[in-house]
């Protein structure tokens, strides 16, 4: 079937916005890469456009020296993996029944989960809950007041009944499914494309995250590489990684800058490296999680 000239346009067009558009996205990523491995004196100086110049490790040594970055960055790994375990497996025990039609009371409990979505007791009322609880200080304090978000529960529960037929778990109910059953041998597996982007949701926002750690963490040795990485930049801690009576002003300042790119390409890496795993679930999750239903 031939196209007119109007859809050849339309498809020459798109392309061109959608190139501009990879090339705006893409550039500062490629830039801070750069940055962090050339010659701080080029980056400072402006010099740097995009490809590295006067490659130099100095940055990423200093960091790695640094003792606290190194133990941030496995406080995260922890508290990312036990934290996204924790969500997944609560977002699915709460998706799973407000998905069944044979569920009384699922669209009051829906409302109920739901007005939580808006309103919220507050910042004071929930340390003071936590503090009681005994969880101040610990893992669980930055993993159990959020362990499930209102919006990926809706999301996981809308996939549940568009993508699931329902008279493929009332056949393995006729067969002698328990619901447990059912929900562990037929939804699950049939599920991935929705579990992976509640991963991908629930790891970014725990490898994110420092709010919680700078108000329930009082000991350094379990502060997230986020809240170290946040002393660095905007605290001015990068001096504490830096021989103060050996080098000059100048050079100080620029294995600041090589520090400051370095840190930021640490911390952004393991998010880059999972998120090409994921990214044919993602599409196909958010699309029938989203829009159906």
């Amino acid at each position: 079937m031939d196209r007119s000239r109007e859809d050849r346009m339309f498809d020459r067009i798109n392309v061109l916005l959608l190139v501009l558009i990879t090339i705006i996205v893409l550039y500062p990523l490629l830039f801070v890469l750069s940055a962090s491995v050339s010659d701080p004196s080029v980056v400072v100086k402006g010099q740097l456009w995009l490809w590295p110049k006067g490659f130099n490790l100095a940055g990423y040594e200093r960091v790695f020296q640094n003792n606290d970055i190194v133990t941030g960055y496995g406080n995260t790994i922890l508290y990312t993996v036990v934290g996204t375990a924790i969500n997944v497996v609560l977002t699915i025990c709460a998706a799973y029944p407000l998905s069944r039609k044979d569920f009384r009371g699922r669209h009051v409990i829906t409302a109920l989960i739901t007005f939580t979505l808006f309103f919220s007791g507050g910042l004071i009322p929930t340390y003071l809950l936590v503090k009681k609880l005994g969880m101040l200080g610990t893992i669980w304090a930055l993993v159990i007041p959020n362990a499930v978000a209102v919006w990926n529960i809706i999301i996981m529960r809308t996939f549940f009944q568009t993508s699931i037929p329902y008279e493929v778990q009332e056949s393995a109910a006729i067969d002698g499914c328990s619901n447990f059953r059912i929900l562990l041998s037929i939804v699950l597996p049939l599920s991935m494309p929705i579990i992976a982007v509640m991963v991908l949701f629930y790891a970014v926002g725990h490898w994110n995250a420092f709010f919680n750690a700078l108000i329930y963490l009082n000991d350094r040795s379990q502060y997230p590489l986020q809240l170290i990485l946040r002393e660095i930049l905007l605290q001015g801690q990068m001096q504490a990684m830096i021989d103060m009576a050996d080098d000059s002003l100048a050079k100080k300042l620029m294995e600041v800058e090589g520090i400051k790119y370095a840190v930021v390409v640490i911390a952004n890496l393991p998010v880059l490296v999972l998120y090409p795993f994921l990214q044919k679930y993602f599409v196909k999750g958010m699309m029938i999680g989203a829009l159906k239903g």
